[in-house]
């Protein structure tokens, strides 16, 4: 049996710079992994693909990313081998934290290591363009530039370790509704993803807490005012910062530890969101 620990991400930053004539957004964001993740176990089959998914959080047929995967990796390698997989959700679905990409990102990269299939990384992460724009930066991981429509990657420094307060609110997200709500005049103030950049090479927390931004947070709020609710709600729990990851409605409040981290949650006052705490992620960190 092979194991893989799926990682989710947040978005420092997200900035939509324009409509591609391909009818998808242009994008430039700061990506970083976190240590909250899902794991997979996988069994070699002889032909099938199967997915079991204790708890039944998300679909376990094959329009599953996993299923999708797993089988775009076995036509393109041109093999019949099959695999038996298990997938343990932590990370929360519809919720703006990259965890469909990241199990569609360790399926690519644990059947590629169990099928010995032997394609490269930048092989694997042309592949995972195709399902998903996120996957790319889910098989890399750690802190990096996304360009594009978040599939041109541009390996950055280690973002310093932060602790992480995760605020989901009892409702997913559609990303698609999201994007296709989005209208610049709602973006109030625009992220600087260069002074993100530098804040994260010079390792200087306060400024990374500074240049926090997500173009579409205005989007998703109009749509869902708890998610402004639960920003002042980290604020007022002593969140150093506070934004919305992805397209949401998850909310991230930074701390300079975990254990600090640990105090905020315990103070924030929840009414029904689900309160995680956990913290950046880079590779250089030991254990799962």
């Amino acid at each position: 049996m092979f194991k893989a620990y799926a990682r989710a991400k947040i978005n420092l930053t997200l900035d939509i710079l324009g409509k591609r004539p391909d009818g998808f957004h242009q994008v430039e964001m700061v990506m970083q992994s976190i240590k909250m993740y899902d794991q997979l176990e996988f069994t070699p089959e002889p032909e099938t693909i199967s997915l079991t998914v204790p708890g039944g959080e998300v679909s376990d047929r094959s329009d599953n990313l996993v299923c999708r995967a797993a089988s775009l990796l076995r036509s393109y390698a041109g093999i019949k081998c099959g695999a038996r997989i298990k997938l343990s959700k932590e990370i929360p679905v519809e919720a703006g934290l990259g965890g469909g990409s990241a199990d569609a990102a360790a399926t690519l990269m644990m059947l590629n290591k169990m099928w010995g299939t032997g394609i490269s990384l930048p092989e694997l992460m042309l592949l995972g363009e195709k399902l998903g724009s996120d996957i790319p930066f889910c098989l890399r991981g750690g802190t990096a530039l996304a360009k594009g429509r978040g599939e041109q990657l541009e390996v950055l420094p280690p973002c310093p370790r932060l602790g992480l307060v995760l605020v989901k609110p009892p409702f997913g997200v559609s990303t698609a509704s999201v994007y296709y709500a989005y209208k610049p005049e709602l973006v109030l103030k625009k992220p600087e993803t260069g002074a993100m950049i530098k804040a994260i090479k010079d390792k200087n927390v306060g400024d990374i807490v500074r240049n926090l931004g997500n173009a579409l947070e205005p989007v998703t709020t109009m749509m869902h005012p708890e998610v402004a609710n639960i920003k002042e709600k980290l604020l007022d729990a002593g969140a150093l910062g506070a934004l919305m990851s992805g397209s949401g409605p998850t909310v991230f409040g930074i701390a300079t530890s975990l254990e600090a981290a640990c105090r905020i949650a315990s103070r924030y006052q929840s009414s029904g969101e689900r309160v995680l705490v956990t913290e950046t992620y880079n590779e250089e960190m030991s254990g799962p």
